[in-house]
């Protein structure tokens, strides 16, 4: 897909996905045999529900048959929220994975996995588990320091005292 029809998608489809109290994420235009899929990722600070992807979806193909802007083809489209190990390449996204355990590239002292206590505009403060049996250390990453961010699945997280406080409301 062209730079242009990417930006072309990306004009008209964002301020439809905004509208539906959503951000697009990411569109992808790929072959998958004799057939293309537009694929759109959408997400929002409280999480996008079925109900509401499928709800934008909607509105997103209703919009795309009235343009031209896939052309004559045939095409799918699947719109999604983004997966468990999402990258994070964005401020939202960060304050997004607050509490989450991130894998975290550095340009200059490698990588580092950490969970994300708060973010600010110029940065984020981690919490680095600590390693047999040490306590764990907090740490400053500012975000000129970060060349590549992923949130990290976890299978047996330890619930924190807000998480039990949430199940108990």
């Amino acid at each position: 897909m062209s730079t242009t029809q990417s930006e072309r998608l990306r004009e008209l489809l964002e301020p439809l996905v905004r509208s539906q109290g959503l951000d697009l994420e990411e569109i992808a235009v790929d072959s998958v045999g004799r057939k293309r899929v537009l694929r759109v990722v959408v997400d929002s600070d409280s999480g996008a529900d079925l109900d509401a992807v499928a709800e934008v979806s909607r509105a997103l193909s209703a919009k795309l048959d009235e343009t031209d802007a896939m052309g004559q083809g045939a095409y799918d489209l699947e719109v999604g929220t983004p997966g468990a190990e999402r990258a994070l390449t964005e401020h939202r996204h960060y304050v997004r994975a607050t509490d989450r355990l991130v894998r975290f590239q550095l340009h200059e002292d490698g990588e580092l996995v950490a969970r994300i206590l708060t973010v600010d505009e110029d940065g984020l403060d981690v919490e680095v588990p600590g390693v047999k049996g040490r306590k764990a250390t907090t740490r400053r990453l500012a975000f000129a320091d970060i060349a590549k961010a992923r949130v990290q699945v976890e299978f047996n997280r330890k619930e924190t005292k807000d998480m039990k406080e949430e199940e108990e409301a």
